[in-house]
């Protein structure tokens, strides 16, 4: 088995049993050092990579090759399987959501997720038929490489503020799974009865849970309610920016270098990267 498979078929065996962490890197050097600490995959994040290239989240921020081709740069790096976030996947057509999905794998991931969000603020999430359709598209692409690349199905009802997210997450998961999604995904639950219920409600499939705040849920603490895999989305990305930000704000406006108290030593960056290469 090449080293594209045997990163599949681990990210699926991870996906069996137990819960684990796949944080989310936004360039190569990130991504070497989660390897570093002994993460056992990594995801991709959308949003993390729009900021690195001063640009907004979403398809009207980062075009699809250019996601492409730092979903492949960040697949190169990690030596890792590697989750893609492809977001709504670059189409609004089913059919053209499996070109894109034959496209990402070509980048060698192990697992792509495609969400239900139009970016339309007048009708924010594909209607359930169509986002449906979407998703066997997705699965139809997927099974027609013969990839083993895991298809995670996401329902965005509460990123777009739906009146109902719990219960209409509930019904497009389910939807989901039945049109053949591998793994599902309702980025921002966090309510422990909610994502309790959620993981009862959608089992046997796997559920990801997206922990973008420190709202006390700890990893041992999802584990106990029956997540699998949970991930963090931009907020290591925007945990770096908070530093940079506060470090050069307090330069501009006081004069002052504070913002470096307790910065990594160089040496020590510089050492880790020595032995990454």
């Amino acid at each position: 088995m090449d080293s594209v498979g045997s990163y599949r078929s681990s990210f699926a065996s991870l996906h069996a049993s137990g819960c684990f962490v796949i944080p989310n890197p936004w360039d190569v050097g990130t991504t070497k050092y989660l390897r570093f600490l002994g993460f056992k995959a990594v995801a991709t994040t959308s949003a993390g990579f729009a900021f690195s290239r001063g640009l907004p989240d979403g398809v009207n921020g980062v075009s699809r090759d250019q996601m492409l081709a730092h979903i492949a740069e960040i697949t190169q790096a990690a030596e890792l399987p590697v989750n893609a976030d492809f977001q709504s996947g670059y189409a609004d057509d089913p059919d053209e959501v499996g070109e894109s999905v034959k496209l990402c794998f070509q980048t060698g991931v192990s697992g792509l997720s495609i969400e239900d969000a139009t970016g339309n603020p007048a009708m924010p999430l594909y209607e359930l038929t169509e986002a449906v359709h979407r998703i066997r598209a997705a699965r139809r692409a997927l099974d027609e490489t013969g990839s083993g690349v895991l298809l995670t199905a996401r329902a965005e009802c509460y990123l777009v503020n739906h009146p109902d997210a719990f219960n209409d997450s509930l019904r497009r998961l389910a939807a989901y799974a039945e049109a053949g999604a591998d793994v599902l995904y309702a980025p921002g639950v966090s309510d422990r009865k909610e994502i309790q219920e959620m993981v009862t409600a959608v089992a046997p499939t796997p559920l990801n849970v997206l922990v973008s705040s420190n709202t006390g849920l700890r990893v041992a603490d999802l584990a106990d309610m029956g997540v699998r895999r949970v991930s963090v989305g931009s907020s290591l990305a925007r945990s770096a920016w908070t530093g940079f930000m506060k470090a050069a704000k307090e330069i501009r406006e006081q004069g002052t270098f504070g913002g470096f108290e307790g910065a990594v030593p160089f040496n020590d960056l510089n050492s880790l990267f020595e032995k990454a290469r």
